[in-house]
């Protein structure tokens, strides 16, 4: 299995190669996002809803869309695509939701923007200039996707381990939101019946790199989840994208073929009538 996670120094090499596009994945809009006060150079950027969602819906994105907003920023199909995101779950979010979209060459930078700046890499201020072309959609796959009805028909499933890698206080319902003043997106406080918690910090090192396999698995060993036990490991948080940390740790890291993610995750369950909470 060839893994997406790329080097920092492997991406050094590569920065001057047409064939490779750079995308920073922001947390925040324009022109609050720190994309605008310094960047990889080529790096081209994506507010992430801009990127990963349906301009509508909460959708994620489709190929058809991922073809018109990729094409229109000059990348093609055939590219190589490396994605950064600020902070880190934001790119691992923006791989999980591109794969699902049908893009083939997806790379995401390990350490993200934070070990780059750390190591005194480049940046810089200049945005690249790009010229619009063809992109042809290929067949997506949202396999690795499950909805809400899948997570409440299986609550109880012994073939099933749910993992939530939300902060401590969100677990415990004392808060719905891990970031900010205002504690926000769900109704609820609590966490989903029957899940596990490991922090998706757990998962990274300080420099926001992943942490090695054998640390990941002991990890893992300490809340008893071990995905060759169970048919399928099930993560979440809040949107997702700290669970795609945990999704990029066991399916691409420790090479596990069964691991999905809750798309709706705690704003959603944490809103729906009628629907169990933990505490």
């Amino acid at each position: 299995m060839k893994s997406p996670i790329i080097s920092t120094d492997w991406l050094s090499k590569r920065i001057l190669d047409p064939t490779i596009k750079i995308i920073e994945v922001s947390s925040k809009m324009k022109p609050e996002a720190p994309y605008f006060s310094g960047h990889i150079p080529g790096a081209i950027n994506f507010f992430w809803k801009s990127l990963c969602w349906n301009d509508t819906d909460r959708q994620l994105v489709t190929p058809s869309e991922l073809s018109e907003r990729l094409g229109k920023v000059g990348i093609s199909e055939k590219d190589r695509i490396v994605l950064y995101g600020e902070p880190v779950q934001y790119g691992t979010y923006a791989l999980w939701a591109l794969t699902m979209a049908g893009h083939e060459q997806l790379f995401v930078l390990d350490g993200s923007r934070k070990k780059w700046e750390l190591e005194g890499r480049p940046f810089t201020n200049e945005i690249p200039e790009v010229l619009p072309t063809t992109y042809v959609p290929r067949q997506g796959n949202v396999s690795m996707r499950l909805g809400r009805d899948n997570i409440l028909a299986n609550l109880n499933s012994e073939k099933r381990f749910l993992l939530d890698v939300r902060s401590p206080e969100e677990y415990s319902g004392e808060r719905v939101m891990e970031y900010g003043q205002f504690d926000h997106g769900a109704e609820r406080g609590g966490r989903i019946p029957g899940a596990k918690h490991l922090y998706y910090n757990e998962f990274l090192n300080d420099d926001d790199t992943f942490k090695s396999p054998t640390e990941i698995n002991r990890k893992l060993e300490s809340v008893d989840c071990k995905p060759l036990e169970y048919k399928e490991v099930v993560c979440y948080c809040r949107l997702s994208h700290r669970a795609t940390l945990a999704w990029v740790a066991m399916s691409e890291i420790l090479g596990h073929s069964n691991i999905f993610i809750y798309d709706g995750s705690w704003t959603e369950w944490g809103s729906i009538v009628g629907f169990p909470v933990e505490r």
